[in-house]
Formats: structure tokens, sequence, C-alpha cells
């Protein structure tokens, strides 16, 4: 094209960068951010408010794409709201006690020893470093929220709160003090709660087959008479157990076995062995001997009495007892009990009356009542997650049968990553068996994204009679109850508001600082009676799950990981109940939460879980400067000095975010990144293509059928991405929006718009297309919507009536009803015509291409030929007749007219016409010649203009 033709075309012309501007990119942020929620906060009904609670992060460390992942889910579902016109609140909160702040405390002591008010002080101080530390993170990634109401766990006005639904709890009878067994970590020093746990399957411990004597009474046994009529009065009788846990041997009480199994003796060196039948076969792989014709049926047993080896002297006639948990599939088919040391050990013994004890102090090292004959034998042993069973193998001696090294599953504490015991202990509990069935009835109101969730929180509150709320440390919340000075405890309504009342006079901190008597902590009535204060804390999840004690009714959502199925969402639950079942009518009861959604786990480029121990954490900032991707490739030349990369910003984290299908296990990988970089790149090319052509005059141009179905086919996407939305599928938005850029926008729209745009009246809806895209674009990547704002065309900058796109309604008209010429409902029925032959189109031109006898597409004529039986299709083509050529960026396009047979070529190719009929487009070379200004093949001859470029230049000049 001459220059003299160039200079009457429309060109885009446009400000918007390639890349998002790097001393730009905070501004972007903070408008799309922090100024889109205040603005929010004015100009949406109050009285229609969506409120997302947040489920607090953990207050000790840097950031990693999981929890960008969770927070900007948040994000999106905030902004979908105000889309919609409602008003949101989000006041972003943080858990700041526990036990992994208080031990980087203690490592920042530097050997010394710390007293509890020193610990409080240096772990509060790094909980709230961190927290600014994480807020400046989030508040990078474009999150929006009431940043200056946060809140945290160790707030003065939050702990009140906590201890008031504490005092509630205890008014309702919910909470009792109780020797039993619970998870403990000698790691920790500390209970744990199960929501504490993680499981590995690694676990590698020492197995032993180890005998117990049964009581000479057995020969007086009836159901043993055979035995013992055979038997030498040498002969002892023994019981043979199977355990992971030799160390728990000197807590035993009690051995059990099943009425319904099968047992036999097994002779061995002169001595005999009860096991079970169905484990005959597995104990002689292990002890060589014979099998005694004498069988017993676990029933008969039950009534002999053994004694514990493990004991010493101490041991006592202990009995075998029946229990439903015995199983033929395992073991010996006889079951050791130790009460201290296990859970369901524990229930039965204590319904018989037995001994609980459990003989190791809190760094799980044995106490001298392990072992009274020689407690050093075991006290000096390794503690009981170091090899301490295998002290206890070494005591028994021959008692032992047999040992190995035994892999299995085992619970760790998720903090230090050490093994947990099962230790009885006093502790604190709150009674879930009271309010389990009402926890379990409110979960049926609830929705769950996914699915899936309902079962899964369901079945770990089924699961759960008591949970453990007492933790042994310094840095929480003071359990507010008395002491006597046998240490029993006594806890009331009327004490704890007591307490409740000196904490807000004094400061938490008091409670730590006071002498232990004190008699300020003290109830009048209780004056002179030796009560003092206890040291224990709250569970964290006490503590967080209060949370909802801010709010005045339901949250409209709860969103986190899975894993707080077990953790947040359960304690949130729990403690909402609970407080139901004392709070007036006016109190609204139910879960804390109407909607339950949660996320996976972020995992690598190789499917594993990351985690610091592994190496494989992502940080969110590696997203969003590039520094994961290759360096770009500089045109012409290498890279000079340092690589350069693809800096996107909070863009690219939120892309991925909502890209990911996160009701499962998310990838984040450089495969996954560079695809999402591509999008982003493409949505930044569009965006400049479109601000940079984009006419006022269009405003007022007439619409082309072309228009009509650029508008149907945009319309059609927001309400699919809508939907997706508004069920928080936001990959599947981000999909539609893909498949319209591609396939809608950029092959289809744009192509038939350019001749027009550039060479004709500038028309076309390319500003109902940018609200409409913008509008897509705006809950995942609303620091690109502020910039393509900032960068729109001056006459749209004049225009004040012209609204920001964060500030649209999402389903606002795109283009008034009055300009309007085609019924839209039509051309929506006529498009699948459309996009058929437009296909079958350029499946004929590509074949032209590629045997080189074409360039560009505007270098043909089409004849579509559709035969009398595919009426319809004929109808479709008919009505839109006059810009078919446009439409299908060609020349010329006739429909039935005949085939040159002289032409120098033409390529055939066949479309579907409907009720088995076919129909063909034929691609042949132009009728006439091409137009210097415009290129189409429509000039009546060599280097003159069509007459539309004429009538446009003349226009021009005048």
């Amino acid at each position: 094209m001459s220059k003299k033709w160039t200079a009457t075309l429309r060109l885009p012309k446009s400000t918007f960068p390639a890349r998002p501007l790097p001393q730009l990119k905070e501004q972007y942020v903070k408008r799309s951010a922090d100024d889109y929620y205040e603005w929010q906060k004015s100009n949406r009904p109050v009285d229609d408010q969506f409120i997302l609670h947040d489920g607090p992060p953990y207050a000790n460390g840097n950031l990693h794409v999981g929890h960008a992942l969770n927070k900007i889910l948040k994000d999106m579902i905030l902004r979908v709201q105000i889309q919609q016109g409602r008003q949101v609140e989000y006041v972003p909160g943080w858990d700041c006690h526990g036990l992994p702040i208080e031990l980087k405390a203690i490592e920042k002591s530097d050997g010394k020893q710390l007293s509890a008010i020193e610990t409080r002080k240096v772990a509060r101080n790094l909980a709230t470093n961190t927290v600014l530390k994480q807020m400046k993170s989030f508040r990078s990634y474009g999150v929006m929220g009431d940043w200056d109401r946060r809140w945290t766990t160790m707030d003065a006005a939050y702990e009140i709160r906590q201890l008031r639904l504490f005092q509630k709890m205890v008014k309702k009878g919910l909470i009792y003090r109780r020797y039993k067994p619970v998870y403990w970590s000698p790691s920790s020093k500390s209970a744990l709660a199960e929501a504490e746990l993680e499981y590995r399957d690694d676990h590698v411990s020492s197995a032993a087959w180890v005998r117990f004597p049964i009581d000479e009474s057995w020969r007086t046994h009836s159901p043993l008479a055979p035995l013992a009529e055979s038997a030498s009065p040498a002969t002892r009788l023994y019981a043979v157990i199977w355990t992971t846990t030799p160390w728990t041997l000197p807590a035993n009480q009690a051995i059990a076995v099943h009425d319904d199994l099968e047992y036999v003796i097994v002779e061995s060196n002169g001595m005999a062995y009860l096991v079970a039948a169905s484990r005959v076969e597995s104990f002689l792989a292990k002890v060589p001997g014979k099998v005694s014709s004498v069988t017993i049926q676990g029933r008969q047993l039950k009534g002999l009495k053994y004694t514990n080896p493990a004991q010493g002297k101490a041991g006592r006639p202990q009995p075998i007892i029946h229990a439903d948990f015995v199983s033929a599939d395992s073991g010996t088919g006889l079951v050791h009990l130790a009460p201290g040391h296990g859970f369901d050990d524990y229930e039965i013994c204590r319904g018989l009356g037995l001994p609980i004890t459990a003989p190791i102090n809190n760094e799980g090292v044995f106490t001298q009542e392990a072992y009274p004959d020689d407690p050093s034998r075991l006290t000096t042993a390794p503690s009981v997650i170091d090899g301490a069973s295998q002290a206890v193998i070494d005591l028994l001696g021959q008692d032992i049968l047999a040992s190995e090294k035994y892999q299995h599953k085992y619970p760790y504490d998720w903090r230090t990553k050490r093994p947990v015991v099962i230790r009885a202990t006093e502790q604190w509990f709150a009674d879930v068996a009271f309010i389990k069935d009402e926890a379990l009835a409110a979960l049926e109101n609830v929705r769950f994204v996914p699915d899936s969730g309902k079962n899964r929180l369901s079945s770990f509150v089924k699961g759960r009679s008591e949970w453990c709320i007492s933790r042994q440390r310094a840095w929480g919340v003071p359990i507010p109850a008395l002491y006597d000075s046998n240490g029993a405890a006594i806890v009331s309504e009327e004490i704890v508001g007591h307490i409740i009342g000196v904490i807000q006079e004094r400061g938490i901190n008091a409670w730590y600082m006071d002498e232990l008597d004190d008699p300020a902590w003290i109830p009048t009535d209780l004056h002179g009676r030796g009560y003092s204060r206890g040291t224990d804390t709250m569970d964290v999840w006490f503590d967080s799950g209060s949370s909802w004690s801010m709010m005045p009714g339901q949250a409209n959502v709860y969103l986190e990981g899975t894993d707080q199925h077990r953790g947040w969402f359960q304690s949130s639950l729990l403690t909402r109940i609970a407080a139901g079942a004392v709070e007036g009518s006016d109190f609204v009861k139910g879960a804390p939460f109407k909607q339950l959604i949660t996320h996976g786990f972020t995992l690598d480029q190789e499917g594993k879980k990351m985690s610091k121990s592994l190496g494989n954490v992502m940080e969110p900032h590696q997203v969003m400067d590039g520094t994961l991707l290759p360096p770009m490739k500089l045109k012409g030349k290498a890279a000079q000095g340092p690589p350069q990369y693809d800096a996107l910003g909070a863009d690219a984290l939120r892309l991925w975010a909502a890209s990911s299908d996160y009701t499962r296990d998310v990838v984040i990988s450089v495969p996954v990144l560079s695809a999402i970089h591509t999008a982003l790149v493409k949505y930044r090319t569009i965006i400049k293509m479109l601000v940079g052509s984009m006419h006022e005059s269009a405003r007022s141009a007439p619409l082309s059928a072309t228009d009509h179905v650029a508008i149907v086919q945009l319309q059609d996407t927001m309400q699919e991405v809508e939907v997706a939305f508004a069920n928080h599928e936001f990959y599947k938005g981000f999909n539609a929006i893909n498949r319209w850029v591609n396939n809608d926008f950029s092959a289809f729209y744009l192509e038939a718009l350019k001749d027009r745009l550039y060479c004709g009246d500038g028309g076309g809806v390319l500003e109902p297309i940018l609200n409409g895209f913008l509008r897509m674009l705006a809950p995942m990547t609303p620091s690109l919507v502020e910039e393509a704002w900032d960068h729109r065309p001056n006459w749209l900058k004049q225009d004040t009536a012209a609204l920001h796109p964060l500030q649209q309604l999402y389903n606002e008209p795109l283009v008034k009803a009055s300009r309007l010429t085609l019924d839209l409902d039509t051309v929506r029925s006529d498009i699948p015509v459309l996009m058929t032959v437009h296909a079958a189109i350029k499946a004929g031109l590509e074949r032209a291409r590629s045997d080189k006898v074409l360039g560009q597409s505007l270098q043909s004529s089409v004849i579509l030929a559709v035969p009398d039986e595919a009426a319809t299709v004929k109808t479709v083509l008919d009505r839109y007749a006059q810009e078919l050529d446009a439409m299908f960026v060609v020349s010329s396009v006739d429909i039935n007219a005949p085939v040159d047979g002289q032409a120098a070529w033409k390529y055939e190719h066949e479309f579907e016409a409907g009720n088995g009929h076919m129909g063909t487009a034929t691609v042949l070379p132009p009728r006439d010649v091409k137009c210097p200004r415009c290129w189409r093949y429509i000039a009546p001859v060599e280097d003159q203009l069509c007459g539309r470029c004429e009538d446009v230049v003349g226009e021009t000049k005048v």
C-alpha cells in the first residue's frame, strides 16, 4: 500500500503498554483493591450485604502459593458479588497463639530459660511483625478488604469474647476435666487435638511377640482340663500378645480376647502358648512349636488371671476380658490393654474399674512407677519416641518371644514433625457428644463446594465424642479455672465471670505474672480455701473457632483448605452450636456458615505436595515477578546483562488461581505458568487493540449483521461466565473467556471487522466488547482492568457518564436496544449455520494456501451451493447475503451462482446443510482487481480505488 493511502487509514493508536509498567503496578493494585473496597461500601446497598468470614492464617512465617490461592479465591468471590449489586464485608484475621510461635520465641532466647511472661512478650512481638509482613504480601496480590479493622486472636477484645464463649459452655455443663488418654507430643510437651496430627506411612516401630504367664489356676479351669491332664507340672501356660508399642507394657492392666474367636494351644520347649486359631500360622513362623488338639472359645477364657512381667514384683493378677475390637486378622488374637495409652483400652478398662496408669513424663521418659523393682532400668532409657521400646524388650528378656522392625502408618505432631503418643493426663474437655446431633443437623442447611465436603465434615463430627481443649503452653488464652491444694479443679459460670473481670482490669498477662494464689483472682466466697490459678492454655482451634462471635449472624461463606474439615470448620461449628444451646431466642442458631468451600493443596510439577522439608515451596512473588519462567528472547540479539522476565504482576498470580480447579489439589509449575502468561499477554494484546481502535463515531454508526453476531457471542459467553462465577467455578469461566477470545473474537469478529474498522467508517461494537471483556476479567485480573481503563481513548475519558468497568453491574446492557436492527434471538439461532459455512470456507482457503495459489483470504471469491432441500440454511445465508464477504473476509460471496469452469484454480469443501444434505463452499480466484487502499479485490480497474474507498477518501479530503 502506498504511503498516500496509508495516511487515510484509521490505524490503532494506543498508549497501553505491552507489559505492565513497574512504576505503576502498586498504584493499579491500590486503586483496584483498597479504593474499590471503599467505593463499594458507599455505592452498594447496606441492606444486601455478603459476608465472607476469614479463616485466619497462622502468623509464623512467609507466605506460599497455597496462601495466595486461598486469599485470591476469597477475593474473586467478593468481586463477583459486587458486580451483582451487593455490598461485601471482608475483615481479614490472623491466628496468633500456639506452639510454633512459642517455639520461635524460645529459639530467639539463645538458650536462656524464659519465664511464661517473657515467652509471651517475645511471641507477641513475633506474631505482630509477621501479621504486618503477611498483610503487605496479601495486599500486593490485589486482595481487597477492611485491612484497618483486621483482627487477631491475640487482640484483647477477641480474647474476652473467647472467654465469654467458654463461660457459656461451662454454664451448659459442656466443659469438664478428666484424667484420660489424649494425643501427647513429647517434642512439644503438650496435649494435641486430632487436627494437629499428620500421619506418616514410613514410621518404623519395634514390634514384639510377648508372653504373659497365666495364673496356675488355669489347671482347674474346666475348659482347659484336657491340657491340664496332658501337661507336666512344670508346664506354664502363657497368653501371647503382639504389639508395636512395647513401651506401653509397664502400663498393661488386662488382656482382651474375643468371645466368638477360637483359640488353640501351641506347645514349644515345654511351654504352652495361647493364640487365636486364625493366627497360628503367623505365630509358628516366629515361634516353632506344635499345635495341641485343645481348642477353646474366647468366652471360655474369661475369668483367667495373668501377671505382667513388665511390672516386676509389683505385678498382681490381672484379668483376661472380652473386647469387641479384637480381630482374628492381626496379631495373635489377644490384645494387651494399657488404658493409660489407648482410647479403646481406656473405655473398656474404665468400665471395669481397672487402674489407669501412664508412667511417662511430659518428655516421654519413663517415671519410677514404670518399673518399681529397679526404676533406673527404665528411667535412664531414651524417651518413648526415641527408643524406649528397646529398653522394655531388653528388660523382659526371655518373655519376648520374637521382635522385629515394623513399618506402618503413625501420627506425628504437625508442627515439630516428631511422633506423638497416647498418654493419660489431666486435661480439659468439651463435651461434643451432647451437641453432635444438633451440629450434624445444622449441616443440612449448608451448601458445600465441592459436595464431598459435607460427608467429610460430617464424618469428623460423628467420630468425636469429646474435644481436648487444654494445652500445656504459655502462649495462648488461659483456661479460667481454679485448683485446690490437692490439684482438683473447679470451674463454674461465676468463677469464669470473675476471672474475666480481673483480666479486663489487669490485662491477660497478669494471669501469668501474678502469684498463682493471688486472692484478686479468687471469688470472695472461695477466699481462704487454698485455691489458686492453673497454667493450662486453650487449644488454638478453640481460639480461631471462636471467631464467628465477631459476626451478628451467619457468614455467607467460609473458604479454606480441605484440611480444615477437621480443624477450623469443625471447631467453628461446634463452638457455635454449643453457644446456641445457651443463647436467647434472638440468637440465629445453626452453623456459622451458609456455604462452606474447600480447596486442595498446591502441588509441584511432579505432583508432590509443597512443603518446606522437600524444598519445593513456591512463593507468590516468584509468580508475580516472573522469576519462575525462562528469560524472554530479545529480537535479533542475545540478552545483555541479567535475564529479562515477563513480570506480569498480581494478575499472573490471580489468573493462575482462577484457572485452577481448586476442588482438587492444584499443580503450579513452569508449564502451567507459561500457559497463564500466554493467556495474559493475549488479553493485553486484545485490550491494546480495543482501546487503540475505538472511535467515538462508532457510537452512532449503524450496526452490521456481523456486529449483531459479535454481540450475541459476547452476551452468551458472559452468561456462561456469570453462571460459572456464581458457582465459584472460576476455572470454567476462565476457559469460556479464552474460548471466546480465540474463536469468536480473534478468529471471527476481529478478522471480519478490520476492513470496516481501518478502511471504512470505523464502526463496530468495540466499546461494548471492551466493557463486556473487562467485566468478565474484573474478578480475576482487577489490576489489568484498572490499567485498561486508565488507557481508554481521550474522547471516552471526557465522557463523564462512562462508568468504570469495576463499578458496572455485570448485567447492564452492553448496547442500547434502540441501536439493534436485528432480532438477537434470530441471530443466535443463525450463528451455527454461519459458523459451519465459515469453517468450510476456511478449509478451502487453507488448501489454496497450501498449494501456494493464495496468500491473503481477500485474494478469493466464494460460491456457496445450497440444495433446495436445505431451505433453512438457504434462508439464513440469504438474510446475511449483503455482508457475507465481510463476515468471511473474502472479496465476494455468491449463493447458488454458477462456478466458472475456466477459473485458474478452485477448491471445494462440503458443509452440513441439515437433514442429511450437504452444501458446498467453492473457493475461486477473485472476479475483480485489488483496491490499493483496502486490498479487497472489488476495484473495477487496476490501481483504482473501490467505490467505498473513493467515498471515504473523498470525505477525508473534504
